[in-house]
Formats: structure tokens, sequence, C-alpha cells
């Protein structure tokens, strides 16, 4: 039974088929599709921008050095503010800092950890310059 309704709608199928017209598209079909095309082309030009700008890290890395050169110096200045009257001890003598006090790592761990900063710092600036080019061409 299958069979046969299989049959009977692979030639209706191929009854409709032959007797449906050709259809065309109009004259400038193609030529209209390619402005539209260019036209969208034109106005999707994707501009990207940092999203820290040459100013943004012009300020950081003042900052940074600022406060290393702060640190390095070792100001000494008299307590004038109520913050140094504050006593903090308590954030450095708790259970959580005592936990860890024992702590030591391995040499080899250190070299690791320095070594996988180094190269993840000069990687960056490398797939930085391949992608510009790559999306440039």
């Amino acid at each position: 039974m299958k069979k046969n309704a299989d049959r009977y709608l692979d030639s209706l199928a191929k009854k409709v088929i032959k007797e449906a017209p050709l259809e065309r598209p109009s004259f400038n079909f193609t030529v209209s599709v390619m402005s539209q095309v260019t036209e969208l082309s034109n106005n999707s030009i994707t501009v990207y921008k940092p999203l820290i700008s040459k100013k943004g890290w012009i300020v950081i890395s003042i900052v940074f050095f600022t406060l290393i050169i702060y640190m390095l110096l070792g100001i000494q200045e008299e307590p004038t503010s109520w913050f140094d009257s504050l006593d903090l001890s308590v954030l450095s003598n708790n259970k959580l800092t005592s936990l860890f006090s024992g702590f030591s790592m391995p040499k080899s761990l250190t070299y690791a950890v320095m070594l996988f900063g180094l190269m993840f710092c000069i990687q960056i600036p490398l797939l930085k310059n391949h992608f510009n080019q790559k999306f440039q061409n």
C-alpha cells in the first residue's frame, strides 16, 4: 500500500515540475542586488576602539610609577590623619592569615609562574600584531 502511495506522489511531483513554467528574474535584478550589497558593505564599516585609550594607559602608568617611587623612597611622615590612628592589627592577626603563615612555595613553582607571566606578556603584543595584519588585508 505504501509503495503505491509513494509511486503516486512521485509521478505527481514529476508532472507538477514538468508543467511548471521556468521563472526568470527581472531585467536588472543582478544590478539591483549588487547595488544593495555595496550599500550594506559601505554602511557597516566597523571601527574598532581599544577598551583603554592611550591617554588612559598614560594615566595608569603615571599612577603606577608614582606609587612605585613612593614605596621605594619610603617617605616617612608623622601621622596627621584619623586613618593613621585606627588599629588595623585585627586584619593581620586573624585565623585566616595564621592558616597561610606556614605556606611556602617551591622555587620551581615560582619559576614556572614567572615564566608563564613573561610568556603571557610577550605573546599578547605578538598576537595583537598578527590579528591586526590579518584584519587589515
